[in-house]
Parts: C-alpha cells; structure tokens; sequence
C-alpha cells in the first residue's frame, strides 16, 4: 500500500497553496478528480476570448499574497482596475451599492426608500438574512434591491440564511452613511479595486503551480471513502495511507466519504449556471459588472470582461442562481439569457459570435446558525482525526480566493511544525 505524509485533495487554489507551503522536503501528494487542476479558477480562451468559469476578480488585502503569486507568473500582464459597478432599477442604472446611492432613483422611489429608512423597525428580531435587512435598511430599500436580488443570487428564501451569511461582504451602510452619500460620493468596499491577469484567472493557478512537482499532481483520480480509524484513502485507482489528509472538496461529501453521520439537510447549497458570451461588436463601455433584481429577469449579474481588456468585441459573463438540484437545458436558458439581456438593453441587435457555459455546483453555500453550529463540531471531529478541511467549500463558508491562500498557508505552517 502506498504512504505519504500529506495527502491533498484537490488541485484548486486551497490544495496547490497548501503544498505550496508546506516545508521543504515534505511528502505530500495531490489528487484531483478533475482532468486539470484550477478547480473553479479556470480560464477559458475561445475565439478570441478570454472568459473564466465566473468572474473571478481578485481583492488582495495582503500584498505579500499578491506578490507571491505575480512573481511566479511567465507573464505577469496584471491590469490593476478601479471597479465600476451598477444595479439596473426598472430603465436606470443606480451606483452600487444601492444602499447609499437611493438619491440617485426617481424621486418617488427615492422618497420612499429614506422614509422607510428613517421610519424603520430597528426593534425588531435579526435571526435572519431577511430580518436583519429589513431592521437596518428598512421596507424600501430591502424590497427594491437586496431581497429580490439575493434571492436570486441564494435560490432560496432569504430567511432561510443567517443575518450574517455573506460576513464582510456585505457593504452595510446607516443613515448618516446614505445622507453624506448624497453630497459626498464615498461608494468604497472591499472591491473597489480589482485585479486580473491578461489571459484570465487561471494565470493565478500556473503561478501556484510553479514550484510543484508534476509528478505528485494526479489527475483524473478522485477520493471515494476515507477509513478515519486507520487513515485510509481509498480512490478510484488505489488504497493510500496518510499521515494528514488536506481536503477542499464539499464538507458534506467529505463526510459522507469518511463515514461520518451528519444531518444533510443542515448542509444546502445553491448552483450558478454560467454564460459566457462574446458578440460581434462592442455594447455598454463602462461598467465592469451589473447587478439585476427584477425577478422577471433570469440573471442576478451580468460582467463586461471587455470592459476590462478594453477590447472592441462585447464579452460578457451571465450568472444565474438555481436551486441544487434544478434542472438545467442549456438551449432553453440560452435563449432565455439572449431575451432577457435584449429586454435589459445590454445586447441591441448584436450577433453571438461565440458561446461556453458552466455549471458551478455547489457554487454559493448557504450560512445559517444551525448549520455553522454543526459545521464547527465536524470540522473539529476531523481535526481529530488528523483531516483538515479548508477552503470556501471545505470549510463550508463565505470566503474571497485570498483567504483560502491565507488559510492553506497557516495549515501548512501549523503541520510542519508537528511533522
């Protein structure tokens, strides 16, 4: 039977950072299910462009991160962009976040919104998502954008989340911050600036991939069950014994590999099904994302990667949010996605000159007190059992790309100290 020291599943952005961080001369060896490594940070280049599986931006707040990935670039082209992005209310487009741009609505909807503002329940209970939009944006404001929007983004009642479900993420904002707003345009977050890679994010993953050993990369080989007791792996091509296995795959599937009882219903998720669209000519020409609510439409968000690249071409990225285990027919939602991006007046009379879709699944995860709770005990229980689950879907969480680097590579510092 095959031994290592450190068995890493998976070769996206957590498993290849981890190995990357491991000390010099360890054992470690990565498996991926997958034909090529990247994970969701996957680039494709068809017809001349360049699209990801989504839109993958990177927001790094430690710069020594950013360093280590650019220097391990054979061709570090980073365009360094400060973000434009806008929600489309009816036939308008309002600065994002809406939230502190409502002054720029029709009057009516703006009179509203600071109303229901000024005038909200701040008394009331915020368990959830839902309740706690509602005490601190008030009715208006709420029901125009966040709701709608998030439930599409989720597939799911946003009651169903926790009131802290997208953690720093989410651009809260009090009525002092709106009222400034108003007069002085401060529109900051923690993506106001973004970077990316010319020929797309899957740059990041050649960069991680750099210094690692190929030959400890295998492809195409996936975990089926793990045998905690005896540290145990066993795939679809053999039986490997460990030391310390690191895994990004779905908690839940992780636990169900490993035996271990848990309540499925505590672990849901939502699906993102992804259009990326190239046209003959060039549309809208300055903003880099667009945030839909309007139910009636399919897509929560629409990207401009050409506003990015400053090409002539319109190249777009189309996300739209689904329950799990919604069916999908992609020729059906194609054509869907064309209507409605007509309707929105993003696309007038343009030709699609080149297509690719993908299905992200599980894409969002979705954060609620009961869940986390169990989360927490089986993350610790495989702790125990010298498993290390980590990364957006390991962990079972909401988290930027950076902070899965951040995280591998504290593991990796905390598992060479014991080695």
């Amino acid at each position: 039977m095959h031994s290592i020291d450190h068995l890493i599943i998976g070769a996206g952005v957590s498993g290849l950072a981890t190995a990357n961080f491991l000390p010099p001369g360890a054992q470690w060896e990565i498996l991926e299910r997958e034909a090529e490594p990247g994970g969701y940070c996957r680039t494709v280049q068809q017809d001349g462009f360049v699209w990801d599986y989504s839109g993958h931006f990177f927001h790094f707040r430690q710069p020594e991160v950013e360093a280590f990935l650019v220097e391990r670039m054979a061709d570090p082209d980073i365009r360094k962009v400060t973000k434009r992005s806008r929600v489309l209310h009816g036939d308008r487009l309002v600065d994002f976040p809406f939230q502190k741009n409502i002054h720029q609505l029709p009057r009516a909807d703006f009179m509203e919104c600071l109303r229901d503002l000024v005038f909200r329940d701040e008394g009331g209970t915020s368990d959830s998502f839902e309740e706690m939009l509602y005490a601190r944006l008030g009715r208006s404001i709420t029901e125009m954008f966040l709701k709608p929007y998030n439930e599409k983004l989720y597939a799911c009642a946003l009651s169903e989340l926790d009131a802290d479900a997208m953690g720093r993420f989410f651009p809260h904002a009090n009525l002092e911050d709106i009222v400034r707003n108003m007069s002085t345009p401060d529109n900051e977050s923690y993506n106001t600036t973004f970077t990316y890679p010319s020929g797309g994010a899957i740059q990041y993953i050649e960069a991680l991939l750099h210094d690692l050993d190929p030959e400890r990369i295998h492809l195409g080989e996936s975990l089926e069950s793990v045998d905690l007791a005896n540290r145990i792996a066993h795939t679809n091509r053999r039986e490997i014994r460990y030391n310390h296995l690191i895994s990004s795959m779905p908690l839940p599937r992780l636990l169900s590999a490993a035996s271990v009882s848990h309540s499925p219903e505590l672990y849901t998720w939502n699906k993102v099904l992804v259009f990326n669209l190239g046209f003959d000519r060039k549309g809208w020409d300055v903003d880099h994302w667009v945030y839909v609510p309007d139910p009636d439409c399919c897509f929560y968000r629409v990207g401009f990667y050409d506003n990015i690249f400053d090409t002539d071409r319109m190249s777009l990225y189309v996300e739209i949010g689904l329950p799990a285990d919604a069916p999908v027919d992609m020729e059906a939602r194609l054509a869907e996605v064309l209507e409605d991006l007509e309707k929105c007046g993003i696309v007038s009379g343009h030709a699609l000159v080149s297509h690719h879709s993908v299905v992200l699944n599980p894409a969002y995860v979705h954060v609620h007190r009961r869940g986390q709770e169990d989360v927490l005990e089986k993350l610790a229980l495989l702790r125990g059992a010298n498993v290390h689950s980590i990364g957006r879907y390991g962990g079972w969480k909401y988290c930027a790309i950076e902070d899965n680097i951040v995280e591998a590579r504290s593991l990796a510092a905390r598992l060479g100290e014991v080695a």
